[in-house]
């Protein structure tokens, strides 16, 4: 596994040691699990972005939040997005989501 290194502020450092006592994990494993969580919720904010803006279809938002169309939607539906989309195009992404 390769190494990384980040400086913290003390703040945050103090706050990772206290997260990771409460997990009762070692510092390296926190931090492993807060950067998958982080990423995956960065991951879906950025699709979010661009699916509410209209840059991106349902297919291409849930290909960059790394999970189905079905979740893609499951997730768009239960934080509200809207879209201006056409039904063309959802049509459009369905087809695509049956062919992946």
């Amino acid at each position: 596994m390769p190494t990384i290194s980040a400086r913290l502020p003390r703040a945050e450092k103090a706050d990772l040691d206290e997260v990771a006592e409460l997990l009762a994990e070692d510092r390296s494993t926190t931090i492993r699990k807060a950067l998958r969580e982080g990423l995956e919720t960065m991951r879906f904010r950025v699709a979010a972005e661009r699916y509410q803006s209209n840059d991106v279809s349902i297919a291409e938002a849930a290909r960059i939040a790394d999970c189905s169309v079905a979740e893609w939607l499951a997730y768009a539906h239960d934080t509200h997005l809207t879209s201006h989309l056409s039904p063309e195009d959802v049509e459009r992404d369905v087809e695509e989501a049956t062919e992946l």
